[in-house]
């Protein structure tokens, strides 16, 4: 049985209510329509209304800027919901003070906005910002323009089938920059210089397994079967900002979900690193712990990786290149790229394509080798 509805706009049905939301000076009511799909989606929307604005939360929906509306979305709604990771709220955050909080289209009155404004500032935007910005930013606008939407501030997304420009070829260019990674003088130098220290477990762990730097410094003993030989990734660290309200915030260690459903895997552990692991005394707890027993923190692991390599005249890599290293080894040495993708957490095989573009450079060096012979 398809659902009653009572107005035709744009071409489209819609049921909609009207409901009394205040009164002007002279006494007459001030109304305010509501639209859903049906009598009863209208008048939840509508009840929703009513009750934040008698909750102080709404003053007059009309008269809230984009700028407004989404900071009480933000830091009345979304702060602090155990639906959203705080890492994931820190990046909303950011989009919010970076790309709204005083743009063009921040003083823009909720009502009044509509798709040709937002399709002018991302044209704007086009001309300084790369397509990947300006996508995460209307990625998160249709979240938020949807939450106005379900709440009867507005009627339809309006970041809805924009265009999106910007420039692609970087993006694609810098994904095909060559990947960082340490060749085999480089390791046998830095395992040297670090024998017997801290560091180690830490880096002869991640060389052979390839984790994400807060994947491996989220490790508990639990995630590790010895007798198996194996570990399994199930959480990870990462430092964050915890907003305290809108104008203080605080950084915090905290474990959370992978990155990705992808992230969640059991890698098996190489026979040396169950010779290492076995050395360790205390087997409890958090596998990384600092000097005074707290969860070791990526920014420390960073500098500590940056002075190893000072100190082995070796010139700056990222941490993270000792996990390009570990799928760029695993290639070398024959294994499929799917089972590279699996093992590594990544989402799509052309991830782990970025590592055959440096395997085959590699190649080309070693059969260069052959001019000598050939000329």
């Amino acid at each position: 049985m398809a659902s009653k509805t009572n107005v035709v706009i744009n071409g489209k049905t819609y049921y909609r209510v009207r409901k009394t939301i205040g009164y002007k000076d002279d006494g007459s009511p001030v109304l305010k329509s509501f639209y859903g799909k049906n009598k009863s989606e209208a008048e939840e929307k509508a009840n929703q209304y009513i009750n934040d604005l008698e909750n102080g939360l709404i003053v007059s929906a009309e008269n809230y800027t984009i700028s407004q509306l989404m900071h009480i979305w933000l830091f009345d709604f979304l702060n602090n919901s155990t639906k959203l990771k705080p890492s994931t709220f820190q990046r909303y955050e950011g989009v919010y003070r970076n790309y709204v909080k005083n743009s063009s289209i921040a003083g823009t009155k909720i009502s009044k906005l509509n798709p040709v404004q937002i399709q002018k500032y991302y044209n704007e935007l086009s001309k300084t910002k790369t397509y990947s910005q300006i996508n995460t930013l209307n990625t998160i606008l249709k979240v938020f323009f949807n939450w106005c939407s379900t709440n009867g501030y507005i009627m339809k997304n309006p970041c809805l089938n924009l265009n999106l420009k910007g420039n692609k070829s970087d993006i694609i260019n810098n994904k095909r920059k060559e990947v960082e990674m340490l060749n085999k003088k480089e390791i046998e130098t830095i395992k040297k210089h670090i024998k017997n220290t801290d560091f180690e477990l830490l880096f002869l762990l991640d060389l052979g397994t390839g984790l994400r730097q807060g994947e491996l410094l989220a490790l508990d003993w639990k995630h590790i079967d010895l007798k198996k030989k194996e570990i399994k990734i199930e959480q990870s660290a990462k430092e964050v900002y915890i907003y305290d309200d809108s104008e203080h915030k605080h950084i915090e260690t905290i474990i959370q979900t992978p990155k990705t459903q992808n992230s969640f895997r059991t890698i098996p552990l190489p026979s040396s690193l169950i010779d290492k692991l076995n050395e360790v005394n205390n087997k409890k707890g958090y596998l990384f712990l600092d000097s005074e027993g707290q969860l070791l923190k990526g920014k420390n692991v960073s500098t500590k990786w940056t002075k190893i390599l000072k100190e082995c005249n070796i010139p700056h890599k990222k941490f993270h290149s000792i996990r390009h290293t570990y799928g760029s080894m695993l290639l070398q040495k024959g294994v499929d790229i799917e089972t590279v993708a699996e093992l590594m957490g990544h989402t799509a095989i052309s991830i782990t394509q970025i590592y055959m573009h440096s395997e085959t450079k590699i190649k080309s060096k070693s059969v260069n080798k052959l001019n000598s012979i050939l000329n």
